[in-house]
C-alpha cells in the first residue's frame, strides 16, 4: 500500500539491526529469567529500604498464589491504583503469572473515572493505595469488585470495610503456590491501558504480553549505544508514574530486564529528586517535559546535584520544547533525548537515538526496529505523503496493540490493515527522522497525560447555569498545554468562574480540570450550528504567541 523505502535504516549502521529479536515468552517469564540471571542485585530501592531480585520473585509468587486462592484466573482482570512503590512491582507481575490482565488506574481519578474504567474492564479485584480508598468505596456497588486490597506505606491501614485486606495480610494468606498457566504471549492480554476517547469515554488499550516484551526489546536495540552502561546492576530513577504507559515500559519493564535498580518515587517532588540523584548518583533519568520543567526553573545548580553525571536523559509523554531541551542541557552539561509513542503501541514507536549523536531538535527521532512508520494524507489515510509534508502518522510493528476492550468501531476506524492511525499530524525529512507538527484530533496533552475536550465539556454542562461550553488546550510554559473553558451562561445566571473552576476539580482529574474559564455571550459555531472549538484554541494561541514569556517557577506536577 505504501512504498518500501526506510531511509532511517542507515542511521542504524554499525550500531542497530533493522529488525529486533523478540523474547519468544510471556512477561512473567521475562521477570523469571532476570530475575534468576541477576541473583544477589538489587532490583527496587524504595526510601531506604531495597529489594533483591529473588526477594522479589519470592514476593511476586507469594501474590500470586493469594490472588489464585481468591479467585484470579486466567483473563481475569486485577486493577492497581498505586502510585510507584514495591507494591505496584510486585502486584503487576503476580497478576500477569496467572494470566490475569493488569487493569491501569490513574490515583488521581475521581469516580466517576473510576467507575467507567472498573465497569467497562469488569475488574474483579483492585489494589489501591490508601489515599484512594474512599474513591473505591463510593463506587463499589456500581461495580463487579470482589476483592479491594489496601496499601499503606506507614505499615498495615485500619479501618477496613468488612471484607477487604490490607496488602500485607493479603500477601500472607495461607495459600497454595500458584498454578501454572499456559499463556500465548501474541493473542493473551497482560494489560489494559486506559486511553481517552474521541468520544470522551476512556478506551482500553489490550496491550499482549508479545507488545510489551517486544517493546521493551525494541527501545533497548536503538536506546542502549553502551551495554556496559546499563548491565550491571547500575542505578535508574522511578519516577515516571509506572500507571502510564512510558513509565511502565521504559522504566519498569526496561529496569527488570536488564537487571538494574529501580530508585522508587511515589510522586515528583524536585527537592526529592534532586537530593536522590545527590544520594544515588543513577545512570539514567527518564521524564516527561514537565518535570524536566520544574528542575530548570527551580534555581538550583543541578550540577551540584550530579545532574551532570547522569548518564542519559530522555523525554516523552508529550513535545518537548526546544528553548527547554537547550536550557536543560546547558544546566547539566547531557543531551536530552526526545522519544514518542502512544498507549495503542505500548508505547515507543520513535526515538533520538544517542549512537546518532545529541538527538535533532524537534525531532521525535527515527523509528525503532522492527517498525515501519509513514506520513500519509487525512483525507483517505491512503496516499503517503512527500517528504517534508505534513500529514497523519501511522506506525506497523509488533507493539501495536491488538485493539480497545469492547470497542470494536474505534478499534477498526484506528488500526487498518496492520497500521495504527496515531491521529498525530506529522512530516519525516529525508533521513528518516519524523517531527511531529500539530494533532488531528482535539486531544490536549496536559503534564503528559492526554485530556479529550467532549469529556471536560461534558462535567461543564453539569452545572445547572451553563448553556454552552468549549474546552480547548491553551500553552502552558509548565505543562505544556492547560485546559480553558469557554462559557455561555444561562440568563440572569449569578454563577462566577471560580464557582464552576471548583465544580469541575470536583468531577474531574487535577490534570483535566480547566486551569482557567472565559464567559462568553455566544461562542463561535459552524453553519450546521457545530462548536468550533478550534477557532478558540487558535485564538488563544495566538494571544499566547502576543504575550511575552515569564519566567514564574511552575506549581507542583502534575496537576
Amino acid at each position: 500500500m505504501f512504498g518500501t523505502e526506510k531511509p532511517w535504516l542507515k542511521v542504524y549502521e554499525g550500531h542497530a539491526e533493522a529488525e529486533t529479536e523478540i523474547f519468544d515468552g510471556s512477561l512473567y517469564d521475562l521477570f523469571r529469567m532476570s530475575a534468576e540471571r541477576h541473583r544477589g542485585k538489587t532490583a527496587l530501592t524504595f526510601y531506604g529500604t531495597t529489594f533483591e531480585f529473588e526477594r522479589l520473585q519470592a514476593l511476586v509468587e507469594k501474590m500470586a498464589g493469594s490472588l489464585a486462592a481468591g479467585g484470579v484466573g486466567k483473563g481475569d482482570r486485577v486493577a492497581l491504583m498505586l502510585p510507584n512503590c514495591p507494591q505496584y512491582v510486585i502486584s503487576f507481575f503476580a497478576t500477569v503469572r496467572l494470566g490475569a490482565i493488569v487493569t491501569q488506574l490513574n490515583p488521581m481519578y475521581v469516580e466517576r473515572e473510576i467507575e467507567h474504567i472498573l465497569t467497562d474492564s469488569g475488574a474483579g479485584t483492585i489494589i489501591v493505595y490508601k489515599d484512594m480508598y474512599p474513591r473505591v468505596l463510593n463506587v463499589l456497588p456500581q461495580t463487579r469488585l470482589r476483592d479491594v486490597i489496601v496499601v499503606d506505606f506507614a505499615g498495615e491501614p485500619g479501618g477496613l470495610e468488612p471484607g477487604h485486606h490490607s496488602f500485607g495480610d493479603f500477601l500472607a494468606t495461607d495459600a497454595d503456590p500458584a498454578p501454572d498457566v499456559a499463556i500465548d504471549p501474541a493473542e493473551d492480554v497482560a494489560a489494559l491501558q486506559y486511553t481517552g476517547g474521541t468520544t470522551g469515554v476512556s478506551k482500553g488499550a489490550m496491550l499482549t504480553h508479545r507488545n510489551l516484551v517486544a517493546n521493551v526489546q525494541q527501545a533497548l536495540d536503538l536506546f542502549i549505544d553502551d551495554p556496559g552502561a546499563f548491565s550491571n546492576n547500575q542505578k535508574v530513577m522511578g519516577i515516571l508514574p509506572m500507571f502510564h504507559i512510558f513509565g511502565l515500559t521504559c522504566v519498569m519493564l526496561f529496569a527488570i530486564k536488564q537487571g538494574l535498580n529501580q530508585l522508587l518515587l511515589p510522586k515528583f517532588d524536585p527537592q526529592e529528586v534532586m537530593n536522590l540523584v545527590k544520594e544515588q548518583s543513577p545512570v539514567m533519568f527518564s521524564g516527561v517535559p514537565t518535570m524536566y520543567m520544574a528542575l530548570n526553573a527551580g534555581g538550583a545548580d543541578l550540577m551540584e546535584y550530579g545532574f551532570g553525571k547522569v548518564r542519559t536523559y530522555n523525554c516523552g509523554g508529550s513535545a518537548l520544547p526546544v528553548p527547554l531541551k537547550r536550557a536543560f542541557e546547558e544546566k547539566t552539561g547531557r543531551p536530552l533525548f526526545e522519544g514518542y509513542g502512544l498507549s495503542e503501541a505500548s508505547p515507543v514507536t520513535h526515538f533520538n537515538p544517542p549512537f546518532a549523536g545529541e538527538g535533532r531538535e524537534g525531532s521525535i527521532g527515527v523509528p525503532v526496529p522492527s517498525t515501519d512508520s509513514r506520513v500519509v494524507d487525512v483525507e483517505t489515510g491512503l496516499v503517503e505523503m512527500p517528504v517534508g509534508e505534513p500529514g497523519e502518522l501511522i506506525v506497523k510493528g509488533p507493539q501495536v496493540m491488538k485493539g480497545y476492550l469492547n470497542m470494536p468501531e474505534e478499534t477498526a476506524e484506528t488500526l487498518r490493515d496492520g497500521w495504527l492511525y496515531t491521529g498525530d499530524m506529522a512530516r519525516v525529512d529525508e533521513d528518516g527522522y519524523f517531527y511531529i507538527v500539530d494533532r488531528k484530533k482535539d486531544m490536549i496533552v496536559a503534564s503528559g497525560y492526554n485530556v479529550y475536550p467532549r469529556e471536560v465539556e461534558e462535567v461543564i454542562f453539569e452545572h445547572p447555569d451553563v448553556s454552552e461550553a468549549v474546552a480547548v488546550g491553551v500553552p502552558d510554559e509548565y505543562r505544556g498545554e492547560s485546559v480553558k473553558a469557554f462559557v455561555v451562561k444561562k440568563p440572569g445566571s449569578p454563577a462566577t468562574e471560580e464557582e464552576i473552576l471548583a465544580f469541575c476539580k470536583e468531577r474531574l482529574a487535577p490534570y483535566k480540570a480547566p486551569k482557567s474559564l472565559e464567559f462568553r455571550d455566544e461562542l463561535p459555531k459552524s453553519t450546521v450550528g457545530k462548536l468550533l472549538r478550534r477557532v478558540l484554541a487558535e485564538e488563544e494561541r495566538a494571544r499566547a504567541a502576543a504575550t511575552p514569556a515569564t519566567s514564574a517557577p511552575p506549581p507542583p506536577p502534575p496537576g
